[in-house]
């Protein structure tokens, strides 16, 4: 994996933390759709992940409309109730404006 190349800033990043079930059956199948659907969204910038006992995925979008359409997106609707139901003993989900960056 690399990291996203995001353009300059502002743009937005969604910062998804979260802890899983011990037993999320579909979930790589679902979390890997998630990813190659969200790249197709308008506004979509990238994306970074990592998970262990603690996941972290930060999504990139160049602004908040294309965020509240992502969120609406019926598939990912369907992917948002099975985290709740099926996948995850909790979750947050924060949305910040990237007003600077640097790179190494």
């Amino acid at each position: 994996m690399e990291l996203a190349k995001t353009p300059q800033p502002p743009y937005y990043a969604v910062i998804f933390s979260s802890i899983k079930q011990n037993d999320a059956v579909g979930y790589d199948e679902m979390a890997l759709k998630m990813y190659d659907l969200a790249g197709v969204q308008p506004g979509f910038l990238g994306f970074e992940t990592a998970r262990d006992e603690l996941g972290l995925t930060v999504s990139y979008w160049e602004n908040l409309e294309s965020i509240q359409k992502w969120k609406s997106n019926s598939e990912h609707l369907e992917a948002q109730i099975k985290g709740k139901t099926q996948w995850y003993k909790n979750y947050t989900v924060r949305i910040a404006k990237v007003e600077h960056d640097y790179r190494f």
